[in-house]
């Protein structure tokens, strides 16, 4: 894992050092950019997308503490690394990762990278998990990903859904269409506890919006939108067994 990081400590010599050894010992960091001051380390987290922020205490114009109040939400992790020990409770209580003492032991901080890394990969296989499409039988929701995250779909908003390759179409009831890089397959283990039937090789239907049977072989169904998706022969006696 690359950990994206900046430097923030007033000594230029210091900063250095610090730089040196993560390049010697924690070839994983990528320092993007050094601060001075609490204004500059502002600046840099403000314009960057960091995972890791490298933090002296006492500085000009402010401290870490200053910083971080002012920075408010934050999704990076922080390593203190200061000459006085009687900052770690208030460290502690900022929520730091590590709190390394100068002069700096390489043990320590190669340490202090690897708890770091833990933590966003934890982090990472937490986001993944939210961001696969699944159901939650309780409140009648699924996930679908996205870019920047994941969005929240009523499975009683969904009318059906259509095969597309390794794709699949979820058609909404306010005239909307989703593409989720999921095959119909998946939506179809996924949904099969929330009255969705696999009518087709290409659709599967939320039962609740059918308001029509027309007969046939396999015949067809009529959705509550005027929708009219065909019914395969072979699926025929699973759709019809939800409504005896």
């Amino acid at each position: 894992m690359k950990l994206k990081s900046i430097i923030v400590e007033d000594e230029e010599t210091s900063r250095e050092i610090l730089k040196n050894y993560l390049k010697k010992y924690c070839p994983n960091v990528e320092v993007l950019a050094e601060a001075a001051n609490v204004d500059e380390a502002l600046l840099l987290i403000r314009n960057n997308e960091l995972d890791l922020v490298f933090l002296d205490v006492e500085m000009p114009f402010g401290n870490a503490f200053d910083l971080l109040e002012k920075v408010g939400d934050r999704d990076f992790e922080t390593v203190f690394v200061t000459a006085y020990n009687h900052y770690a409770i208030d460290a502690l209580n900022a929520h730091a990762s590590y709190y390394l003492m100068k002069p700096i032991s390489i043990d320590e901080l190669i340490k202090a990278v690897d708890y770091v890394v833990e933590i966003k990969t934890k982090e990472d296989a937490l986001q993944d998990q939210v961001l696969i499409p699944k159901t939650n039988n309780v409140n009648g929701k699924i996930t679908i990903p996205q870019q920047d995250g994941f969005e929240v779909l009523e499975t009683a908003n969904i009318l059906y859904c259509k095969a597309d390759d390794n794709y699949t179409e979820i058609y909404l009831n306010n005239n909307k269409k989703k593409l989720v890089s999921k095959t119909l397959k998946y939506f179809e283990e996924t949904l099969t506890d929330s009255g969705f039937a696999r009518v087709h090789k290409s659709y599967l239907v939320n039962v609740n919006e059918v308001v029509k049977y027309i007969k046939g072989k396999g015949g067809s169904v009529m959705l509550s939108n005027g929708k009219e998706i065909m019914v395969s022969a072979s699926k025929k006696s699973d759709l019809l067994s939800y409504f005896k």
